[in-house]
C-alpha cells in the first residue's frame, strides 16, 4: 500500500492511499499518513494529477540518520570507518515533500546530495533485538539526506550541516512493509540534471536495517512516525575532485527500485 499526504489546487490537505493513478482519501489527521493502524477509506476519489504530494510525515517525532554506512562512500569522503554505528539527528524542520524546492544557502556553497532508503517506524519499541526489530517497521520511503558539508565538518555530530531548512526531502509515499520483501536488496540511484551520480544497493550497508533499529532502541525509545535514514552509497558531490556542489537550477532525482522516486529542484535561499 502506498500511503500519501496531499494538497489539492484549492489548498485542502488530505491523506490517502494510491490505487493506480487514483488517490483514495482516508480518514486520518493530516500531519502524517496512518502507520501501524487500520486504514479507513472514504468514498472520495481524486486523480493523482489533481493533487500535489506532500511529505508523508510532516514533522517526524525523530529524524535519525546513520553516517559512514557504505564502505565506498566512507572512502570517497576520506574518513576512517567508525568503531560503532555513527548516528546523528536531522532536525524535523528540514523535512520537505518529494517535489519541493531545496534552498541553496546564501553563505555556504558546499551543498550536496545523498540518496538513501528511509525506514518509518510503526509501533513504539524500546530495547528490541535485531531478530525482532523489523516488526516495528511500518514501511519505507525515499530520502535525500541533503548536506551542507562545511557546516557538517564543523561538528563531530554532523547535525547542523544536515538540518538546514529544506534539507530533508522525503516521499513520495510510505510504502508499507508487506510490499518490500527484501529491503536489503534494493537498487538506489541518484541523478543530477539527468546525469547518474550514485548507483548502489542497500545490500552494501555495513549495518543492516534490523541492526540499526535494534542499536538505536537500546538508548532511545522509537515511536510511531520516527524516520531512520539508512546511509548513502558512493557518488556524492564531495567525492569528486574538484567537488561538484549543487547550485540553483540543478534538479536532483533519487530513485529506489520498487519503492519510488523523489525529484527536487535547487533554488536560491529566500530572505527571512
Amino acid at each position: 500500500m502506498r500511503l500519501v499526504r496531499f494538497a489539492t489546487a484549492e489548498g485542502r490537505l488530505g491523506v490517502g492511499m494510491l490505487d493506480g493513478e487514483d488517490v483514495v482519501e482516508v480518514v486520518h489527521a493530516t500531519d502524517r499518513v496512518p502507520l501501524g493502524e487500520r486504514v479507513q477509506a472514504t468514498d472520495r476519489l481524486l486523480d493523482r494529477s489533481q493533487v500535489r504530494l506532500l511529505a508523508p510525515i510532516a514533522r517526524p517525532p525523530k529524524f535519525l540518520a546513520i553516517g559512514k554506512n557504505y564502505v565506498a562512500h566512507t572512502a570517497e569522503m576520506g574518513m576512517p570507518a567508525p568503531d560503532a554505528p555513527l548516528f546523528f539527528n536531522k532536525q524535523s524542520t528540514c523535512v520537505i515533500g518529494p517535489t519541493d524546492d531545496i534552498w541553496a544557502p546564501q553563505d555556504a556553497p558546499s551543498l550536496d546530495y545523498e540518496g538513501e532508503l528511509g525506514v518509518v517506524i510503526g509501533r513504539r519499541v524500546r530495547r528490541v533485538g535485531a531478530d525482532e526489530s523489523m516488526e516495528a517497521v511500518a514501511g519505507y520511503l525515499v530520502v535525500n539526506d541533503v548536506s551542507v558539508r562545511e557546516w557538517q565538518r564543523r561538528s563531530p555530530t554532523f547535525t547542523l550541516g544536515k538540518s538546514f531548512d529544506t534539507r530533508g526531502p522525503i516521499g513520495p509515499w510510505v510504502l508499507t512493509r508487506d510490499e518490500v520483501p527484501a529491503p536489503q536488496d534494493l537498487r538506489l540511484r541518484t541523478w543530477v540534471n539527468g546525469e547518474l551520480r550514485q548507483d548502489g544497493s542497500t545490500s552494501e550497508m555495513v549495518v543492516p536495517i534490523a541492526e540499526q533499529i535494534a542499536y538505536l532502541s537500546q538508548s532511545t525509545t522509537l515511536e510511531v512516525g520516527d524516520v531512520i535514514t539508512t546511509g548513502t552509497p558512493a557518488g556524492v558531490g564531495a567525492g569528486f575532485d574538484p567537488p561538484r556542489w549543487l547550485v540553483p537550477g540543478d534538479v536532483v532525482r533519487v530513485e529506489i527500485d520498487g519503492v519510488g522516486a523523489i525529484e527536487n529542484r535547487v533554488v536560491s535561499e529566500p530572505g527571512r
